[in-house]
């Protein structure tokens, strides 16, 4: 059985294998000495992080978006690339998952077939291609793309209930969920002008995210296998809980709401959500 150890500074210690462990800095990142095979989670640590998954699960429970983008960014902000990938994509599956779970009498299975169509080809051609794209440019694409949509007349929006449209955005959200981790405002733009009412949205949303966030994470099985050890199991173990409470609470939120509500405040958050990335994308650029 593992031996949790406590550092004199009340840092919570745990063994990632062949009785290695080590010190990290303020953030929870290995110190240099130690090497990023091991990790030192402090309680604070795995505090924040409970905070940030309850949080934007709850923000996602309402709107069925917004909640994942935000958490891979502040993630990013605390750990390493590959280990926010794996926090990110399990945290993002349980609270998917539990959504959908909550939701399942609202879900459009036919709609998920087609997305699932779509997802397959996109998988399929980046695992033959291996192709990585400049980040930069993905976050500017992101955040222009809300708002080309916006402008463009109704009877050509991209919806997932026309002929075609859940297709396009099974293979556009899993584009983008292997290029950037997050794909969110992508399915957004295909619901948010669908005749679903908000609950058929949420749900029907929510079980396409759950096949994204799983393909997404055997897209990573690579990177996987080397990263669970460095975000630590306690911590996975724990996100997945405050994911599950915020989905729960949010259910009570979404009930209030109505269609109008919903919509106009989902198109908010898209349009919110768009600037970040853009400006993300266009800061990045900059620096390259």
């Amino acid at each position: 059985m593992t031996e949790l150890e406590l550092t004199a500074s009340g840092a919570l210690v745990i063994p990632v294998g062949s009785g290695i462990s080590a010190e990290v800095d303020a953030y929870g990142r290995p110190s240099n000495k130690q090497g990023a095979s091991s990790r030192v989670m402090t309680t604070g640590f795995v505090f924040v992080i409970g905070l940030v998954v309850l949080g934007t699960s709850f923000l996602s429970g309402i709107f069925g978006m917004a909640g994942g983008m935000i958490l891979m960014g502040l993630l990013l902000m605390l750990m390493s690339v590959p280990a926010a990938v794996v926090l990110h994509g399990i945290t993002q599956a349980a609270s998917n998952g539990w959504r959908a779970f909550l939701w399942r009498a609202y879900v459009d299975w036919r709609i998920l077939a087609r997305y699932g169509a779509g997802s397959a080809i996109a998988f399929s051609l980046f695992m033959a291609m291996q192709f990585v794209p400049d980040r930069a440019l993905v976050f500017i694409l992101m955040g222009l793309m809300p708002f080309l949509i916006v402008a463009m007349p109704r009877r050509f929006s991209p919806r997932a209930d026309r002929p075609l449209g859940a297709e396009a955005c099974g293979f556009i959200g899993t584009a983008l969920q292997l290029l950037s981790g997050v794909s969110g405002p992508a399915l957004d733009i295909f619901f948010v002008r669908t005749t679903l009412d908000r609950r058929s949205v949420v749900a029907t949303k929510a079980v396409c995210q759950v096949a994204t966030h799983l393909i997404k994470l055997v897209y990573f099985g690579g990177i996987i296998s080397g990263n669970i050890a460095e975000t630590g199991w306690l911590v996975l173990g724990v996100s997945v809980i405050p994911a599950l409470m915020g989905t729960s609470l949010s259910r009570a939120i979404l009930e209030r709401l109505t269609d109008v509500q919903f919509r106009l405040w989902t198109q908010r958050l898209v349009l919110a959500v768009g600037a970040v990335y853009l400006i993300q994308g266009l800061a990045a650029f900059a620096k390259s």
